[in-house]
């Protein structure tokens, strides 16, 4: 099964809120303001512009499963969300895991089965005391993807009439 991993690390911060019902943000910013509800780390190491070539074409096809190994500590969390043509991955700073199919250059994973609200509270407090965060991010293509969907990956392929 194709696959490609990236591995990075990010910090906590005493502003770490992860209120938010929808998505969590790893930032490579070093600042977080009380409105960030959805950011759980900053001072990363990667953005999406930053992950690499072979990565990204993996998170961008069709079938693929994001697996983002989060570990602060003893705390570990698996989470598990998809990818999508539709990615950009172009943003400098941000990466953002949704629990919606929106997206934007920051985000990273669609169908999220984990948002910052519902991150485990041992994870979020040792956030909250800079601690650090360790980040495996796995993509692995489905090799029976276009057998169950019937998508072959002509999405978007315009055809001459003849």
């Amino acid at each position: 099964m194709p696959m490609a991993v990236e591995q990075f690390s990010a910090w906590g911060h005493p502003e770490v809120a992860a209120t938010h019902r929808t998505t969590f943000e790893i930032t490579a910013e070093e600042h977080l303001s009380p409105s960030g509800t959805c950011i759980i780390a900053v001072r990363s190491e990667k953005g999406a512009a930053d992950l690499s070539d072979r990565f990204r074409e993996l998170l961008q096809s069709p079938g693929c499963h994001l697996i983002t190994e989060l570990k602060c500590g003893e705390i570990e969390v698996t989470i598990t969300s998809f990818g999508s043509p539709e990615l950009l991955l172009d943003h400098q700073t941000d990466l953002v895991w949704r629990r919606s199919s929106f997206t934007c250059g920051r985000t990273i994973g669609l169908y999220s089965d984990y948002t910052a609200g519902t991150l485990p509270r041992a994870l979020i407090d040792l956030l909250r005391q800079c601690k650090r965060l360790d980040v495996t991010l796995t993509a692995e293509l489905d090799p029976d993807y276009a057998k169950k969907t019937g998508d072959y990956g002509l999405a978007g392929l315009h055809l001459l009439d003849e």
